[in-house]
């Protein structure tokens, strides 16, 4: 580790809290069985780490990638921002395949769902949006939850850009997922989509509501009028 990653480090402990740490190792499920088992926390709020990307964005790519590997989450949270930073601010196309593919090199440190839905649009999904999206359908089909949360997720990029075709896709595969994060993540995905264009999600809607699981239709129809919301819920069988 270089003296660099090091010294963050360092300073990153000096702003540990341990009663914040304590609420956020119940709130991101560490215990034993959940899906954030063993995950360790400083105890530092997301502002307090935002600032620190303002102070480090500039160190390289490997360090950041040391900084990926650190058990604290907070550090692990502080690196994906500083590479999404680093992936924004890149002019050059070998700097950002560089960045890309140091990310999905290192999926097992991205694991709970804040650092996958803070980091996976703005560079998985930036990246893939003019390139082949085949990738996206490789993490769909992964054993590894964090990876499928990554690849509906990095859709949340082409939905911006009222592109759905993928995101839709993506759902598909995805709509008999055992894990309540991926029914969230695919609902919520769903409902942007509805933001955006709701004569697509409706049709989607009314094609699949009946084999989705409960949570993630409600997430998806969230926004929409009650009587609409209600049909849907009451006519699944």
């Amino acid at each position: 580790m270089s003296t660099q990653t090091k010294q963050i480090l360092k300073n990153l402990r000096e702003l540990s809290d341990s009663n914040i740490a304590a609420h956020s190792q119940r709130f991101f499920k560490t215990g034993k069985g959940e899906y954030g088992e063993g995950d360790r926390f400083l105890g530092i709020r997301v502002p307090a780490i935002r600032k620190c990307v303002k102070e480090y964005h500039a160190i390289c790519l490997e360090d950041t990638i040391e900084l990926l590997k650190s058990p604290f989450h907070e550090a692990r949270l502080l690196a994906l921002l500083i590479l999404v930073a680093k992936y924004s601010s890149a002019k050059e196309s070998p700097e950002k395949d560089a960045i890309y593919r140091s990310y999905l090199n290192h999926t097992k440190f991205i694991n709970n769902w804040d650092l996958v839905d803070s980091s996976a649009p703005q560079i998985v999904g930036a990246h893939l949006f003019s390139r082949d999206r085949k990738p996206l359908y490789r993490l769909a089909r992964s054993k590894i939850l964090w990876e499928r949360r990554i690849s509906i997720l990095s859709t949340f990029y082409f939905i911006r850009r009222e592109n759905f075709t993928d995101t839709l896709a993506i759902v598909e595969l995805l709509l008999h997922d055992r894990e309540d994060l991926i029914h969230k993540a695919v609902g919520w995905m769903l409902r942007e989509v509805g933001n955006r264009d709701r004569e697509v999600e409706e049709g989607f809607l009314d094609r699949y509501y009946k084999e989705m699981p409960r949570t993630m239709l409600r997430y998806a129809i969230e926004k929409l009028p009650e009587t609409e919301r209600l049909a849907y819920l009451h006519n699944r069988t």
